[in-house]
């Protein structure tokens, strides 16, 4: 219980880290701990969010042991059906001005593509997650490179997602804010930890250094390397050029479209043909120490919870409100970008008028609607229905 509790609070901070990324104010330099957070935040939040995902898919699964046979079957049957309405769900999203910064088209591709992974060991899990982060950041690298703005119009022709949505089967991959490709790094990493017992006292203390230890490697090496070649400055230069060093908080000026939506465009900053990003460890690089350190970071936020809510019941009570955040994410992360949306005056996202005081009347509202609804439900709306339509699964033989 202790261990689920530490997920489901877990998941609220993910929650609260997007709202920041889409509503807060974009953090200055030099700006004190409140910015520090919110810098903290950006792209970290989503990595934390795609990671409890995979630890998600695990209680799907089975937890400690793959459910094989009928349940096998039945459970492969459940994530499918969730795949398909969080592509229905987050193709709708994207068919607004929030356009390709909404998740849950992504979470779609990656339920599908856990599949085959469903079975393994945490041991292989871990092994599988690590050749991920070595192997991918290089590959989408050489395949962007490839990819001309003629080659990505063809693709996206021919293919009705994002012929729909604007959002397709090549923004989901390889080209988009959460392309899978390198963000399955996160989600085995969750369905690794799913498969621990994070109540044991020996598997707190490995976690306990291969958490820190990830982020040091993740963030310290490319701090060294950035330095040591001059690539800090070659990437200095490149973000003074642009109209907007918080680029990502507009995506709007990053791509120029007058939607503001996130799309990044082919040669865009943040993967673009300049080699030098794969050496850094900035949000949504995509880079080898980009995914080490925000799983680093991961480990170690899931690990702190666990831990809290296990040895300190009276924090577990204190944090109910939160944790009834956690329960019914899906359902507040959809509300939250319709907010966004509905905003008087408001023609793109992240919104005219984000500021600390929005973010914090959008994680008050949350949390009044979570510790409402949960003394009626222990799921939200959404995940009812969710788990009402994944009940399909149960006719499968």
């Amino acid at each position: 219980m202790a261990r689920l509790v530490g997920v489901d609070l877990a998941r609220a901070l993910a929650v609260f880290g997007m709202f920041a990324v889409h509503v807060g104010p974009f953090p200055t330099p030099g700006g004190g701990v409140g910015d520090w957070f919110l810098g903290l935040a950006s792209g970290r939040a989503s990595a934390l969010f795609a990671t409890l995902a995979g630890f998600s898919l695990m209680l799907i699964a089975g937890r400690r042991e793959p459910k094989t046979g009928l349940a096998g079957r039945q459970a492969k049957a459940r994530i499918v059906i969730r795949a398909v309405i969080l592509l229905v769900l987050g193709s709708a999203l994207a068919m607004t001005n929030f356009g390709g910064a909404g998740i849950l088209n992504f979470y779609a591709l990656y339920f599908l593509l856990a599949l085959p992974l469903l079975r393994l060991r945490a041991r292989t899990l871990a092994i599988t997650a690590v050749a991920l982060a070595v192997v991918t950041p290089q590959l989408a690298y050489g395949l962007r490179a490839l990819l001309t703005e003629s080659i990505v119009t063809t693709i996206d022709s021919y293919d009705p997602i994002a012929r729909l949505s604007g959002v397709g089967v090549l923004d989901l991959l390889l080209t988009g804010l959460y392309p899978a490709i390198t963000w399955m790094t996160f989600v085995v990493t969750g369905m690794a930890l799913g498969r621990l017992d994070l109540t044991s006292g020996a598997v707190q203390r490995r976690l306990a250094v291969v958490g820190p230890a990830l982020i040091g490697f993740g963030y310290g090496v490319s701090w060294l390397a950035l330095r040591l070649s001059g690539g800090a400055q070659k990437i200095a230069a490149k973000m003074a050029d642009m109209k907007d060093p918080g680029a990502m908080k507009d995506p709007g000026m990053a791509s120029g479209s007058a939607s503001g939506s996130f799309d990044m465009p082919v040669g865009g900053e943040l993967w673009g043909p300049d080699a030098w990003w794969l050496l850094a460890a900035e949000p949504h690089t995509g880079s080898t120490f980009d995914l080490i350190g925000s799983i680093g970071i991961a480990i170690t936020v899931l690990l702190c919870l666990t831990v809290a809510m296990d040895r300190l019941p009276w924090l577990r009570r204190l944090a109910t409100p939160i944790i009834a955040v956690g329960t019914m994410s899906l359902t507040l992360y959809v509300a939250h970008i319709l907010v966004i949306l509905a905003l008087p005056g408001e023609a793109a996202t992240p919104p005219q008028s984000a500021s600390a005081a929005l973010l914090l009347w959008f994680i008050t509202g949350a949390t009044l609607f979570a510790a409402i609804w949960s003394r009626f439900s222990r799921r939200g709306p959404l995940e009812h229905l969710l788990n009402g339509a994944t009940k399909l699964a149960n006719r499968v033989r």
